[in-house]
């Protein structure tokens, strides 16, 4: 791997130029900046969507303590200038990934600016929201064809910490036997299309946007690994404990627009995507009634243990020291705002994975039993099919059922984000074999 520590550390880190400045003095009005990424949709919550319902502010408005209130909402790329804003006292609430919200701990920590965990926005209990991808032509099938390739991730982000994982998992060293490209999403997506990198690591919406334009296929899904990925809240402590009553607000309106998201999955995506440029069927891969993520604030015991576990891969690549994770976490703002919803919220599952249809025209999709049933539905209405998903048969994760990898057994079709996992099922499962999307269609029609 050719980046060295101390660069990507400073190309995480280091600030953007003067930001508005968000300070809860004792002024009569108090400006609240949140710093949130627009096209990272498993953050809408607290950010895109969140912003467009103007649930924050309605929140704030029946404060009634005599106060003023103004909410600055600042969009980033990436987690790391959130980090850079909060440490310098000009961004008060942020939302980012978990190996971002891990370097925001440890710079809070090291400039003496404390931040803290406060709430959970989107997450996959098995790590589904990262995937490698390759280019539509790549001769690249497996992940120990990554050996000795140039792979493109942003480094200190979820992304990278699957891509660093599912090496090792495949006996490749991470650092030594790939040469790893440091690049911004948008970036390593360009290079990917221009031939200048043979795969691409990345979080939340960028596989599924790069797939569903045709400019990427799938060569590992991140749920292979089994380990939770998600998504949060961090505020400054300092704003915090000033103003414990304005992150309550925060906090309520966050739950708000999840109950929004979750209830009208349709309406959401389509106001994501009008906000952000993506195209509304990316949003709802991840973000619909079955989509790869699962909107709750509750911070979740599972999700603070996995984020222990991420410690170590930050710590290898001397991105941080060790984490009081423990400490980190701080959920007593989101108990106290949801007050005994808390407890429930905590103990929801997701939803389980199902097939679905977005006809063209509807504000509601169809739900299907089973991947078959989906392609005899799909079969009778071709010209009237504005995206189909389908789960992994493996993994679970969502995927377009235009872009899965099929496999025939017997009188089933089963679907797969990566062809790795497809073969392993058919090298366990006598007589299966690998067909084509049309061949899928044909046996199901």
């Amino acid at each position: 791997m050719k980046i060295k520590p101390a660069v990507a550390t400073f190309l995480l880190l280091a600030p953007l130029t003067a930001c508005g400045s968000a300070q809860a003095g004792d002024s009569t009005t108090v400006t609240v900046t949140v710093g949130y990424q627009s096209k990272t949709i498993n953050t809408v919550t607290a950010g895109t969507l969140l912003r467009s319902l103007g649930y924050f502010e309605k929140e704030l408005n029946a404060l009634h303590d005599g106060k003023t209130y103004k909410v600055d909402w600042q969009d980033y790329a990436t987690g790391a200038p959130i980090t850079a804003q909060m440490t310098a006292g000009k961004i008060d609430i942020g939302s980012m990934g978990d190996f971002p919200l891990l370097i925001n701990a440890a710079r809070g920590k090291q400039l003496g600016k404390p931040t803290h965990l406060v709430s959970v926005t989107g997450y996959n209990l098995r790590g589904g929201l990262n995937t490698i991808v390759t280019a539509p032509d790549s001769k690249l099938a497996s992940l120990g064809d990554l050996k000795g390739k140039k792979v493109s991730t942003s480094v200190g982000s979820a992304a990278d910490g699957t891509l660093v994982r599912a090496l090792q998992r495949a006996g490749i060293d991470p650092d030594k036997g790939i040469e790893k490209l440091n690049q911004q999403p948008a970036v390593g997506a360009s290079a990917l299309s221009a031939g200048s990198t043979d795969a691409l690591s990345q979080f939340v919406a960028w596989p599924g946007l790069l797939a569903y334009q045709g400019k990427a296929k799938a060569l590992y899904d991140g749920a292979e690994l089994n380990l939770p990925t998600f998504h949060g809240v961090t505020a400054r402590e300092d704003f915090a404990k000033q103003r414990p009553a304005v992150l309550e607000a925060f906090l309520k309106a966050q739950a708000e627009a999840t109950d929004y998201l979750n209830d009208h999955p349709v309406a959401a995506a389509e106001s994501v995507a009008k906000a952000t440029g993506l195209p509304a069927e990316v949003v709802y891969l991840y973000n619909g009634a079955h989509g790869i993520s699962t909107f709750d604030p509750a911070v979740k015991p599972q999700l603070i243990s996995a984020l222990k576990q991420d410690v170590s891969v930050l710590k290898a690549a001397k991105l941080t020291g060790d984490i009081d994770v423990d400490s980190f976490v701080d959920d007593q703002y989101v108990e106290k705002a949801l007050g005994a919803g808390y407890t429930k919220r905590l103990a929801a599952a997701p939803a389980a994975s199902a097939s679905e249809v977005w006809p063209k025209g509807a504000s509601e999709t169809r739900s299907f039993k089973t991947p078959a049933e989906l392609l005899t539905y799909v079969s009778a209405h071709k010209d009237g099919i504005r995206a189909a998903y389908v789960p992994d048969a493996t993994t679970g994760t969502l995927w377009f059922a235009d872009k899965a990898v099929w496999v025939a057994d017997g009188d089933q079709v089963l679907p797969f984000v990566a062809p790795e996992t497809a073969r392993a099922y058919v090298s366990a499962h006598g007589g299966a074999r690998v067909i084509t999307y049309a061949e899928a269609l044909e046996q199901a029609s």
